[in-house]
């Protein structure tokens, strides 16, 4: 038999021998992965996810009901503040204006024309002197009324010697003395009667004219009242013209601020009502991230936390955040599961660089989803484990399975700072305790294990 044969028939007999061996001693031996306990950083931290958002958006809304005409903008072109970005139809606008101004320029042109006095006051003198004129004429009626008086009484003692003489002696009076006396008192009678006529007329007359003064200054006085009254009439016209203006230049509809057009309601030209809404304006430079936290979780965050933003929006490389403002009031809201649950909006501001960064390379808008994770405290140099080892008991105390020589030992521990991935261990563990990972439920205490550490081959 050859030196080679021999070589390899006791190469092959080792080999038997110590898979043998190996059987014996594993034999018994459960299967696990563990881990050491180590020294870290850790940090503790919320995790949600959250959804881009604007702090102000500006509508552009009809100011009143008109006719807007076609709005040649669209969602994503930028817009300059003081921009006109729509514009309600001019042509009736300036003929609201117009109109009003006419009303204005004829209640003006009344004013005016009511305020000449001119014929009034000419009427007014002219009065005063038919007053004086009728005055005169009553006067001198009155004098020949009283000369006439006295003619008659003239005439009648004339009469009366005649008929006395006549009475006495006949013949010492002749007829025709006699008839022609008679005559001479008959022509006074009735002129005395004429000029008492004539003298009660004017007088009714004169009493008619001293009233034309008066009324012509009532006429003036009426036609300051009109005056007034157009003059009130004339300062509402005015504010009607002033309105009119007004909402010929808010027919301008001009952008608030630089920014983008975020929706676009109308399009073509249309009669709208008041308050309706034709675009939305926003500025991304304000861009920020909206989460709805948990309330038992949203406690233990502070405004100032640091935060990290991740997604398939954000790209490869997280973007650092702050937490901005946490809302004072929560609410409800139903989870995917059907399960109601307490939530609390946080606001998280991301840096303009970083934003700007995002903007430019993811396209990053509103209302795109991220991921949000808050970092409410952090340890340097803590003793931590993987957070896959711990579990609760039946009565709810933190505890982990040790391996410690080969055999499965149940630990309470006491926890501190905990995320998804690692927690922080101050009491239970020591340094250079392995704890088993995942455990199964059937692993049981006493139990001698085959660990596969992690991190080593």
């Amino acid at each position: 038999m050859s030196r080679s044969i021999i070589v390899g028939g006791v190469a092959v007999g080792a080999v038997i021998i110590v898979v043998v061996v190996f059987a014996v001693v594993l034999a018994g031996r459960t299967p696990v992965e563990s881990a050491q306990v180590s020294r870290a950083d850790i940090r503790e931290y919320v995790e949600e996810q959250g959804t881009t958002r604007l702090p102000r958006e500006f509508e552009i809304t009809m100011p009143f009901a008109a006719r807007v005409d076609s709005i040649l903008l669209k969602e994503g072109d930028p817009v300059g503040k003081g921009e006109i970005v729509a514009q309600l139809n001019r042509f009736d606008l300036d003929n609201d204006v117009a109109v009003a101004q006419a009303a204005v320029d004829r209640l003006t042109a009344a004013i005016a024309e009511s305020g000449d006095k001119t014929v009034e006051t000419t009427g007014y003198e002219q009065t005063q002197s038919y007053v004086e004129s009728m005055d005169l004429t009553v006067q001198a009626a009155d004098e020949q009324r009283r000369s006439a008086k006295k003619k008659l009484d003239v005439a009648l003692n004339q009469l009366n010697r005649i008929k006395e003489a006549y009475e006495a002696n006949p013949r010492s009076v002749t007829l025709d003395i006699f008839e022609q006396a008679e005559l001479t008192h008959i022509e006074a009678e009735v002129s005395y009667t004429q000029t008492e006529l004539i003298y009660n007329s004017l007088q009714a007359i004169q009493s008619a004219t001293k009233l034309l003064p008066t009324a012509v200054m009532q006429y003036i006085a009426r036609k300051d009242l009109t005056t007034a009254v157009r003059e009130r009439e004339q300062a509402e016209a005015q504010a009607r013209l002033d309105m009119a203006t007004v909402r010929r230049e808010r027919g301008r509809l001009t952008s608030p601020v630089d920014g983008v057009v975020l929706h676009r309601e109308i399009i073509d030209e249309q009669f709208l009502p008041a308050g309706q809404r034709l675009l939305t304006i926003g500025r991304l430079e304000e861009m920020e991230v909206e989460a709805d936290i948990l309330s038992q979780d949203v406690v233990d965050v502070d405004i100032g936390d640091g935060v990290e933003l991740f997604g398939p929006t954000i790209g490869a490389t997280p973007v650092l955040g702050t937490v901005k403002r946490i809302y004072p009031a929560g609410f409800t809201k139903i989870s995917s599961l059907g399960v109601e649950q307490q939530r609390v909006r946080v606001i998280v501001t991301i840096s303009s660089e970083h934003l700007q960064q995002l903007r430019d390379q993811q396209k990053l808008g509103v209302g795109y989803r991220v991921r949000v994770r808050i970092y409410t405290s952090q340890k340097s140099n803590a003793q931590v484990i993987p957070r896959s080892a711990l579990f609760r008991s039946m009565a709810g105390v933190w505890q982990v399975f040790a391996i410690r020589d080969g055999v499965t030992s149940l630990q309470p521990v006491k926890v501190g700072l905990m995320n998804d991935e690692s927690v922080e261990i101050l009491e239970g563990l020591n340094p250079e305790d392995h704890v088993v990972l995942a455990p199964e439920t059937t692993l049981e205490e006493g139990t001698r294990v085959t660990e596969n550490i992690r991190g080593q081959d």
